[in-house]
């Protein structure tokens, strides 16, 4: 008679034509499970002494020998007496189970999943999916913990949880992830460890075209990650993200002949408005995370409105644009010629649109044109974001109302002394970000406070903000905040610090960590003219380091880099072709910067310029609103250039 052993669950025998065979006790039952983990190999007799009992009584070797014939008995009721068995043989002076791999459940489990490991499509799949059809439950469910049971049970379901994968990873394969989603979440919830679950689930949410939530997904996973286990990065996930961002081919594969379910999803996912628009709005969710994710999400974007443009639908365009809602917190564009052609198709969009374009609609091209074109005292930009404001708070919609707030701030600094208008416009944002749940714009609006008090000089009020932006960006995951504060942080340390290579110090720290955040705008020439003030405020020359990248600030610093060279005539002539500081947070700095010059100088002309630019930012410190750098109290600079040019 034929036996076949299930163990992938309750222990259950049954013969051949699938009737059950009685195997007695529990004990019984334990000896054959113990036989069967041992997968045909011979387990000597005082081992089953101790893997069945605690602590052994005297008689326990001849108990074995009796469940052994018992057992025997019942596996083998044909067999004549004093022949030897089949099924459990004795060697030595132990014993060895010798049915079929392919009787016992989870041998053929194990057979099955080690076979298809290097297989591919739908045979994978198949056999894995009638493999995990086998558990009906915890391995020897109704057998009592023991020291070789705790640890075959962990084997067996750590094999379980890879064919789950390994599955996933078939019919992903096959471009049907889509059906895979709620196992998969359930599993990832279930495994929060294991990264390549996390990374599935993303896939397959992908499949089924909720691109955000897969990059949410992802977050959520780096999150707990670190949370649980203090991983900061799993190069899987990342990579992940990255092919998301890129709508790699490999994430969607070509449908196969007959593949009907893949080829519905796969319709359903590329329409060619919820893709774009899904391009827009994935590059929107990826942008908070920053680094390389930031430049791919820009990248991404740019040629979703500009696929969405070529389809002559102003309306499509309008809504794949308006998909981008990431909050802005710096004044130069990270990218000058994208924002222009952004800024050319959102006014293109809104001439085609007309009268006619939805209030909501227009409040966000608006916005975006305040966003996109900053730092310039373009008066069309200012009004843009003016408008959108006022449609936004009759449209009484808060995710148009915090979109539009920002796009004020940005436009806050075409003049000076806007500290006030952005002290107020941050306590709006907090105040209705925090009550409609929009986290990424209340981080916006406590940044926003930080800078407010850091060109006031307000330190200590600036803190409560620090922290709350911190905290929300730890719970978000939106790591460029913590680059802001710890560069804030480098301020205050060069406010209070008599010694200025321990604020370069800090300032060097900030460097390394803005070269990876995907802000250029930010990073291009922030660190020497970090250096620079520190220079200035303990009356040195400026920083002469041939390595300095001073990117965009190098006009303005030139004539100090010519006298610190000690060529005035330089200086001078660098001095008469300086340009006008752009209107964004770099303008008091930059003023500040001049203003030294003309002492150094003795140039009235540039003195008087630079008193005039100033004099609106009394009581502010001169570059705090950058919440960066630090060219000390606008009145101590005012002050100078009176001493120096009898202005008195």
């Amino acid at each position: 008679m034929e036996i076949f052993v299930e163990v992938l669950g309750p222990i259950e025998v049954t013969d051949s034509e699938g009737r059950p065979v009685a195997v007695g006790s529990r004990r019984r039952r334990e000896l054959l499970g113990r036989l069967v983990a041992a997968g045909g190999r011979v387990v000597p007799l005082p081992v089953l002494v101790d893997d069945l009992w605690e602590e052994p009584p005297p008689t326990a070797a001849g108990t074995i020998r009796t469940f052994v014939a018992e057992l025997r008995r019942a596996l083998e009721p044909d067999r004549r007496p004093r022949t030897r068995s089949r099924v459990i043989e004795t060697v030595g002076t132990g014993y060895a189970l010798r049915i079929p791999r392919s009787h016992v459940d989870a041998h053929r489990f194990e057979d099955t999943l080690l076979a298809v490991r290097e297989g591919s499509g739908g045979q994978a799949a198949g056999a894995l999916s009638e493999a995990l059809s086998w558990w009906r439950g915890e391995p020897y469910a109704d057998l009592d913990v023991s020291p070789w049971l705790t640890p075959e049970r962990a084997r067996l379901t750590e094999l379980h949880r890879q064919a789950v994968e390994l599955r996933a990873l078939a019919v992903l394969d096959l471009g049907r992830g889509a059906t895979l989603v709620p196992e998969l979440e359930a599993f990832a919830t279930a495994h929060p460890w294991r990264e390549h679950a996390w990374a599935l689930l993303a896939r397959a949410l992908y499949q089924a075209g909720r691109q955000v939530d897969a990059l949410a997904s992802l977050r959520d996973a780096r999150a707990g990650l670190l949370d649980r286990f203090g991983l900061e990065s799993v190069d899987s996930l990342d990579h992940l993200e990255r092919d998301i961002l890129r709508h790699a081919p490999h994430l969607m594969p070509a449908p196969r002949d007959g593949d009907r379910v893949h080829l519905l999803s796969r319709t359903e996912a590329t329409g060619v408005y919820t893709r774009l628009r899904s391009m827009s709005t994935v590059a929107g969710a990826a942008a908070i995370t920053g680094g390389s994710n930031l430049v791919l999400a820009q990248e991404q974007r740019a040629r979703a409105v500009a696929e969405a443009e070529r389809t002559g639908d102003p309306g499509l365009t309008a809504r794949v644009i308006a998909a981008y809602d990431v909050p802005t917190i710096w004044t130069r564009a990270d990218d000058p010629a994208r924002s222009e052609a952004l800024v050319a198709t959102v006014r293109r969009t809104l001439h085609r649109l007309g009268a006619g374009a939805p209030p909501p609609l227009r409040a966000r091209l608006l916005a975006t044109v305040a966003l996109e074109h900053r730092g310039t005292r373009d008066r069309w930009a200012a009004e843009a974001a003016t408008e959108a404001e006022r449609l936004a708070r009759d449209l009484h919609d808060p995710g148009v109302l915090v979109l539009a707030l920002n796009a004020r701030f940005v436009q806050s600094f075409q003049r000076p002394g806007g500290t006030g208008e952005r002290d107020v416009i941050a306590g709006e944002l907090i105040e209705l970000a925090a009550r409609h749940e929009l986290p990424m714009f209340e981080i916006l609006g406590h940044l926003i406070r930080i800078q407010v008090c850091a060109a006031r000089g307000e330190g200590e009020a600036a803190q409560p903000h620090v922290v709350a932006a911190e905290r929300l960006a730890t719970i978000h995951e939106t790591p460029l905040v913590h680059v802001l504060t710890a560069a804030y942080r480098a301020m205050r340390l060069a406010e209070r610090s008599s010694d200025p290579a321990e604020a370069a110090h800090a300032y060097r720290a900030v460097a390394a960590d803005l070269a990876g955040a995907g802000m250029p705008g930010m990073e291009a020439g922030i660190f020497p003219l970090a250096l620079l003030s520190l220079r200035l405020r303990h009356r040195r020359p400026a920083p002469t380091d041939p390595g300095l990248d001073w990117g965009p600030y190098r006009p303005w610093a030139r004539p100090l880099l010519d006298l610190a060279r000690g060529n005035p005539a330089a200086a001078r002539y660098a001095a008469a072709g300086l340009p006008t500081p752009p209107a964004d947070h770099l303008y008091d700095a930059l003023w500040a910067v001049n203003a030294h010059t003309a002492i150094l100088l003795q140039d009235a002309s540039l003195a008087a310029q630079a008193h005039e630019a100033l004099s609106p930012l009394r009581g502010e410190i001169a570059g705090g609103t950058t919440a960066v750098i630090t060219f000390g109290p606008v009145d101590d600079i005012l002050a100078a250039l009176d001493r120096h040019f009898d202005r008195g």
